[in-house]
């Protein structure tokens, strides 16, 4: 979401918000409708900003047949095992590329044992 309409969204929101208590206000409130217009106000304020606060932003796609590894962590394999962390296998369709970063640690103990990180291109 662009800039311009998060203020927007704020704008309007913090109208919506203020909008029914500020009625109840105005028309003589009695105890009741001063407290249910403050919880109100309050609630409405506190989603606002968890919405604003807590969204993420999206990462990056990689476009079709290109592939992307980063920070994959260790592969460990013992005794004949195999592991890898990354990208493995053939090419994708379309002989796209593929990358990889910060993909850690390889450790491979025993006979047969393979580990890897990063890309893997075997068939």
């Amino acid at each position: 979401m662009s800039q311009g309409w998060k203020i927007t969204v704020v704008v309007v929101a913090g109208m919506v918000i203020v909008s029914t208590p500020l009625v109840w206000l105005l028309d003589g409130p009695d105890t009741g409708q001063i407290v249910g217009a403050s919880v109100q106000g309050a609630t409405g304020v506190v989603a606002l900003l968890w919405t604003l606060l807590r969204q993420q932003p999206t990462p990056p796609t990689p476009s079709p047949g290109n592939e992307e590894a980063i920070d994959t962590g260790s592969a460990r394999a013992t005794g004949g095992g195999n592991a890898h962390t990354g990208i493995r296998g053939p090419a994708g369709p379309g002989g796209g590329s593929a990358r990889a970063e910060r993909t850690g640690d390889a450790v491979a103990d025993g006979p047969g044992s393979s580990a890897g990180t990063g890309i893997d291109r075997r068939p």
